[in-house]
């Protein structure tokens, strides 16, 4: 059985090696950096023919990127992590005439609504460059459409009615499911991957009478979870000794107030909510139901479902105004992590976005708003419970898998939230220094031995670290990346 909170490890195969039967090779095509194979590293890619989706921008971006990198160990890891998502991951054909495209989260064959957009992400800004990677990122707003319209409240798909390990929870679970934890993000997810490829590429395509049938199911179901008419329809239950796998109350979580925010029951981490009202995701929807609005405004011609979507970003905004912005003893006024309606906050941050932290990175705030600011330097300090310092490195975990672990998705966000040349040459290098010798990023590891790790083919994370290295090379930071 594979599960999201995988077992701790002690080095591990290559994902290269475990895609090509136990040897990594030296793939001699366009993209791979003679740079760092003279230095002495072998390119951890599959072999070409191997690969499940090859891009000609994506090629050439590899080529650019690492020809501006003159320390090897970077220029490989960018080599290796940034493709990993097409190389690895993307399942792309044609269902009835339109693109559609499954993808997998890396070592569990499922697909979640989050993780799929967020590993397609950094390629949105190539696809002008690149027909075949504009239709193959068009298939999985499609695929989310599919998946939306099937269960608005699931975060994992299966590709067909396959079941999962997961079949026996307490809640409406069918085979064509991976997992139902209902998750804000999962539904932002898909309304951010749609809207910025509509942005970038200029394809109204996908805004299909099937789009707007998901979208409003998108509405529906954050109406349902403000819970002003009761408990509404979700609940889970699953028969676990994790305590954060399964929901109090006969499955409908710790009581809120009803006062205008979002229950979400999960975490982006898929770990339960303590007090309901996930503020960072709380966010995340305000900023998705202003984009629902200006697609439908500007695309779908449907001013009545804009202004429903206006009028609750703005309901949800005046809650977290109201409910979520509290004073801290060490900090001034912060954002809460959660919180509940009655008065009670929790203040801590869990690493997988959105968090805290991220809230920049998504949209949600201005970097420079004050109170970011101020949370900001509460979640990277010991006053964030799960802020970890240790010998090898500091960053930002979560009780997904506990203490001591730091994920090196903290160290990305941190980098791609900061203005600061120390604060980012400080996540780059530790990002460099602990892969474990692997060239890929990992769900965590031990902040004081970076060789206890988990999960070795983790796509996102990969994918996320080269997004923040091509960030820089396009922000002119070449030097700080080659002076670290």
């Amino acid at each position: 059985m594979v599960t999201r909170r995988s077992f701790l490890k002690r080095g591990s195969i290559s994902l290269a090696a475990m895609a090509i039967g136990g040897k990594a090779v030296t793939v001699p095509v366009d993209g791979d950096n003679l740079f760092s194979q003279n230095a002495g590293y072998t390119s951890n890619r599959p072999e070409a023919s191997k690969r499940n989706f090859t891009s000609k921008a994506v090629e050439e971006t590899i080529r650019n990127v690492t020809k501006q990198l003159k320390d090897p160990k970077l220029a490989w890891m960018f080599e290796n992590c940034f493709p990993n998502t097409l190389d690895t991951t993307v399942h792309y054909r044609v269902r009835e005439g339109r693109p559609d495209t499954f993808v997998y989260t890396g070592d569990i064959h499922a697909m979640w609504l989050r993780d799929s957009a967020a590993q397609v992400w950094p390629y949105l800004n190539l696809m002008k460059e690149d027909k075949p990677l504009r239709k193959l990122i068009a298939g999985v707003v499609n695929r989310h459409t599919m998946c939306i319209l099937f269960d608005p409240y699931a975060n994992a798909f299966n590709d067909g009615a396959t079941g999962s390990e997961w079949i026996s929870d307490y809640t409406d679970m069918k085979p064509e499911l991976h997992e139902r934890k209902w998750e804000i993000d999962s539904l932002c997810y898909t309304v951010r991957l749609a809207y910025h490829y509509w942005k970038i590429s200029g394809d109204t395509s996908v805004f299909s009478k099937d789009w707007e049938q998901a979208a409003g199911l998108i509405v529906k179901t954050f109406k349902e979870q403000q819970r002003k008419d009761g408990l509404g329809p979700y609940r889970f239950q699953r028969k676990t000794e994790r305590q954060l796998d399964t929901l109090c109350n006969d499955g409908y979580g710790a009581p809120v107030k009803p006062v205008g925010l979002i229950v979400s029951s999960f975490r982006p981490s898929d770990d339960a909510t303590t007090l309901n009202f996930l503020i960072p995701s709380n966010l995340f929807a305000v900023t998705s139901l202003k984009q629902l609005a200006e697609i439908s405004t500007q695309v779908t011609n449907n001013s009545v479902f804009a202004s429903e979507c206006l009028a609750l970003a703005a309901e949800v905004q005046a809650a977290i105004d109201s409910y979520a912005i509290a004073d801290h003893l060490n900090y001034g006024k912060v954002y809460a992590f959660e919180v509940d309606g009655f008065g009670n906050r929790l203040f801590m941050d869990d690493t997988n976005v959105p968090s805290l932290l991220s809230l920049s990175y998504l949209g949600c705030v201005d970097r420079n708003d004050e109170v970011y600011r101020n949370t900001r330097n509460f979640v990277w300090s010991l006053d964030n419970p799960y802020f970890f310092k240790g010998t090898a490195a500091e960053g930002i975990g979560g009780p997904h898998i506990g203490f001591d672990m730091i994920w090196p998705m903290s160290l990305i966000i941190k980098a791609m939230t900061s203005d600061d040349d120390t604060e980012i040459r400080y996540c780059v290098k530790t990002l460099r220094d602990t892969d474990a010798g692997t060239g890929f990023m990992h769900e965590s590891f031990h902040k004081d031995d970076p060789q206890k790790f988990t999960r070795s083919w983790f796509a996102w994370t990969n994918t996320l670290f080269g997004e923040l290295i091509l960030k820089l090379v396009n922000e002119g930071k070449t030097s700080l990346l080659n002076n670290l």
